[in-house]
């Protein structure tokens, strides 16, 4: 579900927040909730509507939901799923996603450069992104997963034997011991 949500974020070239906040709907959604497996696609383009609604300057339509599901879903099938989910997170969309943390600890990151370097973006964008298909990242905190994601980014880029600097401590809040899991877990999906 979330491999096609990825791709349907980028036909319609929605701003990453909008899949971040789709996924945490879904994850959320689920925990509360079952739901069969043949409405999942059902519950995912509900999500992406809500994220879009949310995100975007111009999200898409509710037709092009429907349309994007080979037209397996009603508009009015999609608009309930949208009330169900909404109800359910008590409309509550404002809610850190790891591209939320992301975003800072990479300026943070960037000030031990003289120049930015766009691959350390790229690359911790890129580590962060793996994670929102690995069910087994759910255990982690959204800000942990984000600053596990510039480490290894760091890491990789550099090569050094600290990647984590005071700078960084400080606006993670994240002490390097407190990385260990996610960056193993991390590294493990390269």
């Amino acid at each position: 579900l979330i491999d096609w949500l990825v791709e349907v974020s980028e036909d319609y070239k929605l701003v990453p927040d909008t899949l971040y906040l789709t996924v945490n709907l879904i994850d959320r959604f689920l925990s509360n909730k079952s739901i069969e497996r043949h409405r999942l696609q059902l519950l995912g383009v509900a999500c992406m509507l809500i994220a879009s609604k949310y995100e975007e300057l111009c999200a898409p339509r509710v037709e092009e939901f429907c349309f994007i599901t080979a037209n397996t879903y009603t508009r009015p099938e999609v608009l309930s799923m949208e009330i169900q989910v909404l109800n359910l997170v008590h409309f509550k969309l404002s809610v850190p996603t790891t591209k939320t943390f992301l975003r800072r600890f990479i300026r943070a990151a960037q000030a031990s450069y003289k120049v930015p370097l766009i691959e350390l973006e790229l690359l911790a964008n890129y580590l962060a992104e793996l994670t929102l298909v690995e069910y087994t990242f759910l255990r982690f905190m959204p800000s942990l997963i984000a600053a596990s994601a510039v480490f290894l980014a760091r890491w990789t880029l550099d090569q050094t034997d600290h990647p984590w600097n005071p700078t960084l401590q400080h606006y993670t809040r994240y002490e390097v011991a407190e990385l260990k899991n996610a960056v193993l877990a991390l590294e493990d999906l390269q």
